[in-house]
């Protein structure tokens, strides 16, 4: 394969223990790719949510690197991305994104030719690159006009509202797009392709023929929508979820990854259409996963616990054929992979990453540990005080960053408050039993290794929030974020 494309879909907040093995996983789709590609079934993130996460997988850097966090959540251009590298290498780049973070508002248009909006009808100019076929948001603009105005328009601006509620969701956009641009695109350059979906978020809302394979036999589809799903207001206690709701959301959750899974089956079946899925590496890996009610939290901030670093991570295509890999390995380490596979050289990219490349022909040394951090919290204990009245002392403690290095073994996390957690993660994968009393040498050693990885590497000093639109606040607001 002569440069190949590459799509790198990113399945946002799936967690590794419903996924992994994705033969087992409510992901039919991905499990077929796994199994004639590589899975990687030990692949974690280095941050537990989206802006840091997908800035190292855009960098192949630490969160404490390239200095996108809860306390500047901005990715400054003093680093280079995989989209850059790409571009500059010959290729057409283009960025599908359903996360309201990864966005140009917050730097990561950097490299992509079009970057677009998937949760947004109408796209600027900013985001349309040089889109122009009929299927250019413009064009339905004008069809949806002129819907409304042919007859009564009070009715059809109803049956408007809900088309676009039943079938017109971020995915579907997406995927809509990725469709007809892969049918009408030319054979040349190669492209490089970044999709996100979110539709596993919370809120978790399942089109109900996916949800009813999954609900409790005693559960409907209409109670089960019924289910708050506010992380925040869960954390503060504002109000309390049972086993059985837990189970409900659950199982929405798992709906949402098998929707999702369908989405990808079409961008496969898609690029298959256009000639191109035997040229293409096709990469479908998350950016964190997910507490549903693990270690009494809803969501994922505030902790560095597996379930939310643990995630899929699957090749396909070009030499990803060996089949399952178990070793240790992060998901930054997916840029290094994606240049050795594509045969793009980027020196100043390649030099500046904390990375290793994947590539079965690849001379980099196996991991024997991964590390993640959570830079600072988000949203902070001051602003869930200002969103509600009083906050429990718990909760105050959040205001704390926090530090983690896992090997086959072992797992230490380091807070900057002082408090530490120790686990044996081969015989406790849970995560229940907090170790560190009694096994000071091995918390040491743990705690010195991580100094010496923090010491590995230069540290951005950016600090200070970054401003976005009122839009953008309400969409991170209903995605639980601030």
């Amino acid at each position: 394969m002569s440069r190949p494309n590459v799509v790198v879909t990113v399945v946002d907040t799936v967690r590794g223990r419903d996924t992994v093995p994705a033969s087992s996983s409510p992901m039919s789709t991905l499990g077929d790719i796994a199994a004639s590609g590589t899975e990687f079934t030990n692949a974690f993130s280095a941050a537990p949510w989206t802006l840091p996460s997908h800035a190292s997988l855009f960098t192949g850097v630490y969160p404490s690197q390239h200095g996108a966090h809860g306390d500047h959540t901005y990715l400054d251009d003093s680093l280079r991305t995989l989209a850059e590298a790409f571009r500059d290498d010959g290729y057409e780049t283009v960025g599908v994104s359903n996360n309201t973070w990864v966005t140009e508002e917050f730097g990561f248009h950097r490299g992509f030719d079009t970057l677009r909006k998937g949760w947004q009808y109408i796209q600027s100019d900013t985001d349309l690159g040089t889109v122009t076929r009929a299927e250019h948001p413009m064009a339905k603009l004008r069809a949806a006009s002129d819907r409304l105005f042919d007859g009564n328009p009070v009715v059809n601006a109803v049956n408007l509202v809900y088309d676009e509620l039943a079938n017109g969701d971020g995915a579907e956009r997406a995927t809509s797009w990725v469709e007809s641009w892969l049918g009408g695109r030319d054979a040349e350059p190669p492209f490089f392709l970044f999709l996100n979906y979110v539709e596993p978020h919370v809120e978790y809302r399942p089109p109900r023929e996916y949800a009813e394979r999954y609900l409790p036999p005693d559960t409907t589809y209409d109670e089960a929508m019924t289910l708050r799903q506010d992380p925040r207001a869960y954390d503060v206690g504002e109000y309390r979820l049972n086993d059985r709701e837990f189970e409900i959301l659950h199982a929405l959750y798992r709906a949402s990854l098998a929707y999702t899974d369908d989405h990808i089956a079409r961008v496969r079946d898609a690029l298959t259409a256009a000639g191109e899925w035997e040229d293409t590496i096709f990469v479908v890996l998350s950016d964190h996963g997910e507490n549903i009610g693990d270690h009494g939290f809803f969501g994922h901030q505030y902790n560095l616990y597996d379930s939310l670093l643990h995630v899929p991570m699957v090749f396909h295509g070009g030499p990803f054929e060996e089949g399952r890999r178990d070793g240790l390995v992060q998901t930054l380490d997916a840029a290094p992979t994606l240049l050795d596979a594509a045969g793009v050289e980027a020196p100043e990219f390649r030099r500046q990453m904390h990375a290793r490349s994947l590539h079965p022909d690849a001379d980099s040394d196996p991991r024997d540990a991964v590390f993640a951090e959570y830079v600072a919290p988000q949203p902070s204990p001051d602003r869930l005080a200002e969103r509600f009245d009083e906050i429990p002392d718990r909760v105050r403690e959040f205001d704390r960053s926090l530090r983690s290095v896992r090997t086959d073994e072992e797992k230490y996390v380091q807070a900057s408050d002082g408090n530490e957690w120790f686990y044996r993660v081969d015989r406790d994968p849970d995560e229940t039993w907090n170790r560190a009393s009694g096994n000071e040498e091995r918390t040491r050693l743990l705690s010195d290794r991580l100094d010496q990885w923090l010491d590995s590497f230069d540290h951005a000093e950016q600090s200070g929030e970054v401003s976005m639109t009122d839009s953008t606040r309400e969409r991170l607001s209903d995605l639980g974020y601030l």
